[in-house]
């Protein structure tokens, strides 16, 4: 099949096999597909969704299940049926409506239970759906120093430098969030990666030329430097989200001069 023939959705299944269990997927609404999310959540345990509700999307109340709750029912069409194997006719799920900055947000996810997945920390929770693009851009800027493109010129040396970059950056991460935990009301996104970064690679570098029973040494200083690469608190934006206009097809003629 061509690249083309492939949507996103069905590049997303290929990892339903590899979701572990007792976990949270965040979608964005590119990904809005029923018959996906049911082979999500039926493929284990507690293998729980979140994504924006599609606009315009038909669905059944079910009950409330408190302020801006409802537990849902959704139709799945003869078209996902017969794509999805196994899906059902319908997908319940949790539709949560909540006010952010003077617009109402609409969040459906697999986590029905309102006692066990409070509201507020759902809501919060979507609030940083947008981390990734933060790792996607200090993959680039800080461990590709923002090259256009990668040293590799074959196909197998591109994904060997691929999974290279990727490795790195996850035992970085691994190593940040060892350091926000250790510290009181931190979480690892609230750490500082360009600074971090930096701090780590030259202490971990100096791993392979020190004996192993220093080892734990170096590792308490490490977590000892945390409180310096938290970052301050985001501001908030005092100006609305600007959208770039449109290039026109055609230049535009100036005004005559009267």
């Amino acid at each position: 099949d061509s690249v083309s023939a492939v949507g996103e959705a069905d590049l997303a299944a290929q990892l339903i096999p590899q979701t572990p269990d007792h976990s949270l997927t965040l979608f964005d609404k590119g990904f809005y597909a029923l018959g996906l999310l049911h082979a999500w959540q039926s493929a284990g345990t507690e293998r729980h969704w979140m994504l924006p509700l599609r606009k315009g999307a038909q669905y059944r109340v079910v009950r409330s299940l408190g302020a801006g709750q409802e537990l849902v029912e959704l139709q799945l069409s003869p078209q996902a049926k017969k794509k999805w194997q196994g899906a059902a006719d319908t997908l319940t799920a949790r539709l949560i409506s909540k006010e952010l900055n003077g617009k109402t947000v609409q969040i459906l996810t697999s986590m029905c239970d309102p006692l066990r997945y409070p509201k507020a920390d759902v809501v919060d929770l979507y609030g940083h759906r947008w981390e990734i693009e933060h790792g996607f851009r200090e993959m680039k800027q800080h461990l590709l120093n923002n090259e256009l493109t990668l040293r590799s010129k074959k196909p197998e040396l591109v994904r060997q430098e691929l999974w290279g970059v990727v490795l790195a950056y996850n035992l970085l991460r691994f190593m940040m969030a060892q350091m926000a935990y250790s510290l009181k009301d931190v979480e690892p996104y609230q750490m500082s990666f360009k600074q971090s970064a930096l701090y780590l690679r030259s202490h971990l570098s100096l791993l392979p030329g020190i004996s192993g029973g220093k080892i734990p040494r170096i590792m308490e200083e490490i977590m000892a430097m945390a409180p310096g690469l938290v970052l301050p608190e985001r501001r908030v934006r005092h100006y609305p989200r600007a959208v770039k206009k449109k290039p026109q097809r055609y230049p535009l003629r100036p005004p005559l001069r009267s």
